[in-house]
Order: structure tokens, then sequence, then C-alpha cells
């Protein structure tokens, strides 16, 4: 399949400056307010103390170097060395102040962002990849650090500058202030020209990383995958083209800078030359002091910088509006899942679950579940099987309300899932998946993942009841051997092992095994099978599983096909009578016992 990648920078256009994103930015830098306030002092410092520099020179010269007073001398000397200090003790507690704020801004900007995700629903992240997410969480993130870092208190320093420079240069010499602020129209075409084609580089610039991130998670993720199917060649050029993208963007960005810096460069090397031009001959015809003319060329040499500061200001200003805007637009979503009004704390459950007329559709009006009625009793087992697709792991979403109904509803004890308070529910389900994930940490880490006030004892017993306590004790350190990205270091089955037992250290109501026995060997199935008894002892067990081994002994099969239940019943109930189990049993029987259901066989028209 030929890659396509979404021109998503194109699709950007420019924004005007959106106060009331700034004005929720600013709602974080508010708490900090005193260092704010303490890192402007000793910006105001710092400027005074920068724009008396200059002046001290031009005194000494026409006052002490040129008349020859060496006592004057001395004493401009040493407040010139003063000020040089007060401007280095003020410029770092500026700094540091305002990169001590903008860092805890954005560890709360982090914080709020991690736990918004955490609490939002299934369908956010459907149609979102991971790459995207993380580049809001870390680059749009450090665009907004740049700015408050950098932003908030340079642009009135700078400001306080320019005013500063144009007042001394008007008090000393008018026709002087004038000749230099000659070029300074032309700088400022140039800085808008510049600003406008910039905001356009950079946000193609942030898109591009984004498809970069978004590509490598997902090839690193699928390594397995990759190689098994001898990818490697074609996604190192798919992601060649994807790089070559990003490295167009930022030589773009790049050549902008290449272009503007040395146009402004010009700009202020023509101004010091019209005032050289002009300066020195009134220096020679008496009309002004020497020291008059090297305050102008100095202070015109200074004006430039913070005009080229407040430009690239702006520009970060920009990238950080676009950024919040990209913040906020996530922080603002709505949760799909969400406590209702009034919603009610499920109290222990005895476990009976019932599916009233449930219609379900992911997206639009394609239904994938329809019309779904099923009641199980409390500790009854209930197996799910029929063809891929056919809507057996939606339902269980359903259950653990990851999703709701769009008809019907799904009801624990008599309990509506809407009208009670999500957690209070998925505390009292145990849920184990075919993929088993294990996080970062030690083995104890992940069994006890779910009940994080377990002791040792309780771990153990866990582990001891899905067979897995022999292994990890045999490893040189037991359960505190650490657990690599994604349990990586293990094998399916004894990841899938320490997922039951973190499950069953919960003592969930209700169990759910979304095909948890598929990708183990047969010896692993065999500790699963007898620990079986145990894990659904006094529970109401769901069961999505292809070995029928596994489902043979449940009290109810739902056999589902195209998002229905079309037959119900035990296995010796269904095996009798024709349909689509009988089907999928000769299918299973002309196989040695404990084989998977292969999902390329067909019986009757269905893809298993």
């Amino acid at each position: 399949m030929d890659l396509h990648i979404p021109d998503l920078a194109d699709q950007e256009k420019p924004e005007k400056i959106n106060y009331r994103i700034l004005y929720r930015l600013m709602k974080y830098v508010w708490p900090y307010r005193g260092r704010v306030l303490t890192a402007f002092l000793m910006m105001l410092t710092a400027t005074a103390t920068t724009l008396a520099g200059p002046y001290i020179i031009k005194v000494a010269i026409d006052s002490a170097i040129l008349p020859g007073d060496l006592r004057q001398l001395n004493w401009l000397t040493l407040l010139f060395a003063v000020t040089v200090l007060i401007n280095w003790f003020s410029s770092y507690w500026q700094n540091y102040l305002m990169s001590w704020v903008g860092q805890r801004v954005i560890f709360n900007l982090r914080q709020s962002m991690f736990e918004k995700l955490q609490g939002l629903g299934f369908k956010f992240y459907d149609n979102r990849s991971t790459g995207e997410i993380m580049s809001r969480v870390i680059n749009d993130i450090d665009a907004l650090n740049e700015f408050i870092t950098w932003g908030i208190v340079h642009i009135a320093g700078d400001f306080i500058v320019l005013v500063g420079i144009l007042a001394i240069m008007l008090s000393e010499h008018l026709v002087l202030t004038l000749l230099s602020m000659v070029t300074l129209p032309f700088f400022l075409l140039v800085s808008t020209l510049f600003r406008n084609q910039v905001i356009q580089a950079y946000r193609q610039v942030r898109s591009r990383m984004a498809e970069v991130n978004s590509y490598l998670q997902e090839n690193i993720s699928g390594l397995k995958v990759v190689q098994s199917f001898v990818r490697e060649d074609k996604n190192a050029g798919d992601f060649s083209f994807i790089n070559h993208n990003n490295m167009k963007a930022n030589i773009r960005a790049a050549g902008l800078f290449a272009i503007y810096l040395p146009v402004v460069e010009v700009v202020g090397a023509l101004g010091t030359a019209l005032l050289i031009w002009y300066g020195g001959r009134e220096v020679i015809q008496g009309a002004i002091q020497i020291g008059t003319l090297y305050l102008f060329l100095d202070y015109l040499s200074r004006f430039y910088a913070p005009l080229r500061d407040l430009s690239q200001i702006y520009n970060n200003f920009q990238s950080a509006m676009a950024a919040g805007e990209k913040y906020f637009h996530i922080m603002d979503t709505e949760p799909d899942i969400k406590d209702a009004p009034g919603a009610v704390s499920l109290p222990k459950i005895q476990g009976k679950v019932q599916f009233q007329g449930v219609t379900f559709a992911y997206q639009g009006d394609k239904d994938v579940l329809q019309d779904i009625k099923f009641t199980a009793a409390p500790g009854q087992t209930v197996a799910l099987v029929g063809p891929t697709g056919a809507g057996k792991t939606t339902m269980i979403n359903l259950l653990c309300r990851f999703y709701d109904p769009k008809k019907g509803s799904v009801k624990v004890d008599g309990y509506d899932l809407k009208e009670v308070q999500v957690n209070s529910l998925r505390k009292q389900i145990g849920l184990a998946l075919q993929d088993a994930l294990l996080f970062s940490g030690t083995i104890k880490d992940n069994i006890r993942y779910g009940r994080p006030e377990a002791d040792m004892k309780e771990i153990e017993e866990a582990a001891r009841s899905v067979y897995i306590h022999d292994f990890i004790s045999s490893l040189p350190q037991g359960y505190d051997t650490p657990v690599k990205e994604r349990g990586s270091n293990f094998s399916m089955g004894q990841r899938q092992l320490i997922s039951f037992a973190r499950t069953i250290l919960r003592n969930p109501r209700i169990i759910i095994l979304d095909e948890a026995t598929s990708s183990v060997d047969i010896q692993t199935e065999v500790n699963i099978r007898k620990a079986m008894k145990t894990i659904t002892a006094g529970r109401t067990s769901f069961i999505i599983a292809h070995r029928l081994s596994t489902i043979r002994n449940a009290d109810i099969i739902l056999v589902m096909d195209g998002g229905r239940i079309v037959q119900e019943g035990s296995h010796r109930e269904l095996a009798e009578v024709p349909g689509l189990y009988r089907d999928l049993l000769t299918v299973h029987n002309s196989f040695e016992e404990g084989q998977l259901f292969d999902d390329t066989f067909q019986v009757e028209g269905h893809v298993l």
C-alpha cells in the first residue's frame, strides 16, 4: 500500500492573536506572580544599567579623556564597572526566576494534560495517532515553555530599552536621532515580511515533526511484524519520505533566518554609515563632541537588537498561540464516558449482567451490535464465540463501559451502567487481554498494579493461583526482577500468567478473558485451565476464546455473527442442533484437541 501523508501544515491558516488562549495561559503563570514581579524588577535594573554603560563612556570621553582629567576618569571607570556587576547580577536573577517559573508552568501544563488524557474515553484515541498525542504533550508544550520563559519579561524589557534609547538620543541631538531612524522603516518592512513567512514555516516544522514521531512510534511498537514481513527496506523508504518532508520544512525555516539576519545587518550597517558620515562631519566642524558621536553609534547598534528580539519573540508568541490552541483543544474535550449528574457508587456486586436491546456503532450508523439481549446470572461463565468482527470484544467494551450503547442498556445487578460512577464499576471488573501488557517496574509492581497496597503474601498467593509463582521464584531477583518495556524479557505465556495474577489480586466480581489463552503454548494453557476453577469460582466470567477446551464447560455460550447473537446455550445443547456453533465444532474436530480456530477458515461463508 502506498504511503499517504496528509499535508497537515498546509491545512493550517495563520491565526490572529487569540486573547482567550493568552488569558488561559496567564492563569497558569498567575500563582507565581511574585517571582515574575521580582524578575520584572531585575529586568528594569538590567535595562537601566545597560543604557547607563554607553552614557558613562560618552561622559568619560568628553569630560575626562579629552580634558585629561585622571581623577574623574578613575571615578567614571569605577562607576562603569559597578554598572556591569549590577547588570550581571540582575540579568542572572531575571533569567533564573523566569526559567524557574517557566519550568513550574510547564510541569503543571504537562501534569494537567496527562491527567486529562487518562480520563478521556476510547473514542478520543480511536481518531488520533499516538505520535499526534505525543506531539501535543512534548513539542507544543515546549513551544509554550519558550514563550513563558523568555517572552513575557523580555517583551517589556525590549520595549523599555527602545524607549530609553530614543529618550536619551533625543535629549542629546535631534538631527542625529532622526538620521539614526532613517533605516527603521526598512527594518520593519523586512521583519514583517519575514514574520509572515516564518509563521507558516514553523507550522510546517511542527506538523512534519508530528508525522515523524507518529511513524517512528508505530514502527518501533510493531518491530516484530515489520521484520517478520521483511518490511525493513520498504518502511525505511516510507520513513525517508516523511523524514525528507521534515528536513525540507526545517531547511525552509532555517533559510528564512539565513536571509533575514544578513538583510537586517545590511540595514543596520547603512544606518551606521549615515551616522558616521553626518556625525563625523559635525565632530570635525566642532558642532558636537566625539563622545556624543560614540553614544549614538553605540545606541544605534543596541537599538536594532531589541527590535530583532521582539520580532523573534513575536514568532515565538505566534507559535505559542498555535500550540496553546491545540493544547486547550484537548483540555476542553469532554470525555465521552463520564459520570452522569447524580451517578451513584456501585456497591459490592453479585455479578448479574444484563444486555437489554443493546445496539452500538463506533462511528456513524454502521452498527456493530444489533439488539443484543441476554442475562448472565451471578457466578456463571459466559463464553463468546463467533467469526472475527462478530462483535465479541465490543460487548466486553460495553460491559467495562469503555463505550456507551447507542440504544438499549447494559446493567449489572440491576444498575444501568450509565447511572453509576465509572470507577466504582471498573474496580469490580478484572480484565485480561490477549496482548498482555506489562509496565516498567518489577514483577511485584505489575502484579499489584491494581492494588498498590497489597502485601507480599497476597502477591504470592495470586501468583500461585495461576501457577506462575514457581517460575518467578526461580529468577535470581524473584519478584523484584525488572520488567523491560512491555515485558519483552518474558515469553508470551509468562506475561499472560503475570497479567492473570494482576487480575486475580484485585478479587474482582466479574472476570473478563478476551482471548487471553489464544497465544499460549499447550503446557501454559494446561496451567491456566487448572487455575480456571479458582479464577472463576464465585465470579461472573466472560470468556472470548477460539479454543473449545477453554469454553467447553461454560454455563452459557453466546454464538455471535454480524453483530447479533445467533445461538445461545451450553456446549452440549448447541452441539446437537444445526447452526454456526456446530459448524465451528466440525472444523475444530478435524484438528487435534486444543488447536486454535484459524481466522482463515471459512464455514458456510463465514470467515473465522
